[in-house]
């Protein structure tokens, strides 16, 4: 799924007016019963009072014709309109016209008579400004909304939140909302931390613009979809034997650390890899034997931690970095490996502070796939200043060292070395436990010794590990939610992607 940005989308609404042969008066109607649809199946009391804030632009429009539309639902509503230009929109105009006669009460926002009181318990509609906005909020526009902020319990956001910019950071004050239902698509702001207050739980629905001039669209910027999924997962022959699905190698455990050996290694057989071969140092061989029976063990040299690769085997993949240790014994085999490996990598945890401390970022393979965290990232390749901009650095290494960058979060971002990102769009705050990165190392690990391309072993890994999580998350909560829950849904995932894939 596509992420454009404000201007695109301008684009698209306009292309889709004209090859649909409307106007703008119809596709606002068109949202906004789309937008009703949704309303009313989260909100069923019609007792309770629905007030709807609206701009005198196009945003507002959308406002008062859901006002209308909730109106004739029998709904309890208030409308409150406050002049965020000199001049109101046609479309704004149109729906005003509309709304006179009808029950619904109407108060104007200005200056000289100074803000009403928001009732708390009522469902508050924001639809002050749309993605259009182009300049942060000042005056009495930024007084109004620190009010609603304060007052309104439960606050939805027709498309966007009012202040919140739709592809750059937001400074300024914001509408906090509780839900955003955004039009068609998501925006690129929604898929970062920094404005988790300035979002809230977003859905998205389609409003039909034009798939053709959407089509046409350039973007760098996805949003992982079922329609990808169905593209990249293969499905298996019923001639098919261990040998087709690859061997992976994962050298990962120290002392006091064989838990995230036992959890990437067993994520990695449950994601199909026809072989696993497990290295670590000789203090967790009893460990790896009694919990993962399907492994093949190889012991290193050391007790405790990693000092020299396996040899003798045909790897189609190698995974490496969890439960490490950065001890100075590793630095010369991870350093080793680096450079004489002749299989794509996947480099993780230690490994890659490990890089970091000795600034090895160039002697990283090209194709490989590194799953930083946020700090992790940052020890790579430095600070930055807001979520926006660590996007773009994450391009912008992905693309210099031509490697498929991992950065893991609640919408985990893969970007690829043309530069590209695709955001996940499966997972849960359950997930935010010791181990769930391990579980994603094993899962993309599997998949590339199986022969998927880094950057769809990527994508399908963390789409995967998410889903699993998803499950997992509905049996035991998310307070509860440990990485071996995610491990035992993997299956369950899998087969909902098969399902996907047979549709």
């Amino acid at each position: 799924m596509k992420i454009l940005s404000a201007k695109q989308v301008k684009q698209l609404d306009k292309s889709t007016i004209e090859e649909q042969g409307m106007v703008s008066i119809e596709l606002m109607e068109r949202a906004s019963v789309i937008f009703v649809d949704w309303f009313i199946k989260k909100y069923t009391n019609k007792e309770r009072l629905i007030q709807v804030i609206c701009g005198t632009g196009d945003n507002g429009g959308d406002g008062l014709a859901v006002a209308r539309l909730l109106s004739y639902l029998k709904y309890r509503v208030e409308v409150f309109i406050i002049p965020v230009s000199s001049k109101p929109s046609r479309d704004f105009q149109i729906n005003f016209e509309q709304i006179k006669g009808l029950d619904i009460s109407i108060t104007d926002i200005d200056e000289a008579y100074g803000i009403p009181n928001f009732p708390y318990n009522a469902v508050t509609i924001d639809a002050i400004l749309g993605s259009g906005l182009n300049r942060p909020l000042d005056g009495f526009l930024d007084e109004v909304i620190m009010q609603i902020n304060a007052e309104c319990d439960t606050i939805v956001s027709i498309d966007i939140a009012s202040g919140l910019f739709a592809d750059k950071p937001t400074s300024s004050t914001s509408i906090f909302p509780t839900e955003t239902f955004s039009l068609e698509l998501p925006k690129l702001a929604f898929m970062f931390a920094e404005n988790a207050q300035r979002v809230g739980k977003w859905y998205t629905d389609t409003i039909h613009l034009s798939e053709e001039a959407l089509h046409k669209l350039p973007t760098d910027s996805y949003y992982i979809s079922e329609q990808d999924i169905k593209v990249i997962y293969k499905t298996r022959s019923k001639f098919a034997h261990k040998g087709i699905f690859g061997h992976s190698l994962l050298i990962t455990g120290s002392y006091g650390m064989m838990g995230a050996s036992v959890l990437a290694t067993r994520a990695c057989l449950r994601s199909g890899s026809g072989l696993v071969s497990v290295h670590i140092p000789e203090s967790g061989y009893e460990i790896m034997q009694a919990s993962i029976p399907e492994a093949i063990v190889s012991i290193d040299k050391d007790r405790f931690v990693f000092t020299f690769l396996p040899q003798n085997a045909e790897y189609t993949a190698i995974g490496v970095g969890c439960g490490l240790s950065q001890q100075q014994k590793s630095f010369s085999a991870i350093r080793k490996l680096l450079k004489e490996s002749h299989c794509p990598l996947v480099l993780d945890a230690d490994a890659l502070n490990i890089i970091a401390k000795e600034n090895w970022h160039k002697l990283i393979p090209k194709g490989s796939i590194i799953t930083p965290h946020h700090k992790e990232f940052e020890r790579l390749f430095g600070k930055t200043e807001n979520d926006f901009q660590t996007n773009e650095l994450q391009r912008k290494m992905s693309q210099e060292l031509e490697i498929t960058i991992v950065l893991k979060g609640s919408h985990t971002s893969v970007t690829m070395s043309d530069g590209s990102c695709f955001f996940n769009s499966t997972g849960n705050p359950g997930m935010a436990t010791g181990g769930s990165g391990d579980v994603l190392t094993g899962v993309i690990t599997g998949l590339l010794a199986q022969g998927y391309m880094p950057e769809e072993a990527a994508v399908l890994g963390v789409y995967a590990h998410g889903l699993a999580g998803d499950h997992a998350v509905k049996k035991v909560g998310e307070y509860s939610l440990i990485a071996s829950d995610i491990i035992d849904n993997l299956g369950v995932a899998f087969l909902e992607i098969e399902g996907i894939h047979g549709t």
